[in-house]
């Protein structure tokens, strides 16, 4: 499982990963120029890329300040919570949604199933989608379903067929050791960058299971205690350019 992208940043990808680091996800137009021309981005090259993004619904702009919009703040929300998700206690009940309404053309189906994975939800069959009842926080809203909590399906549902959790593992100890070998301080901010947002996306698809269903020596808790040093020195290399600061 390849978790960091090769190839060169794009003036687009670079502003949004560094708006998708932000905590609220906002930033000043200037610092963002500044910030991108330690990736080599030329001011007007940062500008034309912010532009493009406003007018794509991405960003919005007020008085100089440019904030995640649309599909990039609903990533924020979802980073976030990999990041910092508080499961509760699990008492061995699972929530279902059941797609039970009129049927659905293609493009409506895709987009009800991407609505229920980006709630950590998997297919267990045909229009039935599970996960363990340990997550508090709001439901995809979506015509024609029923959402069953507190549910004892029977046979209870194999974690395993549901999740990959073993590629998710393996892709966790190979992001661990590439912090371990980049400098998040260094010179050149690029391999650092990566690294962060490989980590960030991976996050995001944490399945966010009891520890009941897990395998052995699962790498989240390791992995979300390494970011957020690895963040920090990260962003304190940055902190000049993003924040004014000294």
């Amino acid at each position: 499982m390849q978790q960091i992208r090769n190839g060169t940043l794009t003036a687009r990808s670079v502003i949004a990963s560094l708006l998708l680091g932000m905590r609220p996800p906002r930033l000043a137009g200037q610092r963002l120029v500044r910030a991108a021309a330690r990736f080599g981005y030329t001011d007007n090259a940062t500008r034309v890329a912010l532009s493009r993004m406003v007018a794509a619904g991405e960003l919005e702009v007020a008085d100089g300040t440019y904030a995640l919009a649309g599909p990039l703040l609903e990533r924020h929300g979802r980073q976030e919570a990999g990041r910092r998700a508080v499961p509760r206690p699990w008492d061995r009940t699972w929530v279902l949604a059941v797609i039970d309404g009129p049927a659905r053309d293609a493009a409506q189906r895709a987009a009800d199933r991407k609505a229920l994975a980006a709630a950590r939800l998997a297919e267990w069959r045909e229009g039935v989608w599970v996960r363990p009842d340990n997550l508090d926080g709001p439901r995809p809203d979506l015509d024609g379903c029923t959402w069953v909590s507190g549910a004892r399906p029977d046979p209870v549902p194999a974690a395993g067929a549901l999740w990959d959790l073993a590629g998710w593992a393996d892709g966790g100890e190979a992001l661990l050791a590439a912090m371990a070998g980049t400098d998040p301080a260094g010179t050149d901010p690029e391999p650092a960058f990566l690294v962060a947002a490989a980590v960030v996306r991976h996050l995001r698809d944490d399945p966010l299971l009891p520890s009941a269903l897990l395998p052995d020596r699962w790498p989240g808790a390791r992995l979300r205690v390494a970011y957020d040093a690895y963040e920090a020195a990260f962003q304190a290399a940055l902190r000049p350019v993003l924040l004014g600061l000294p």
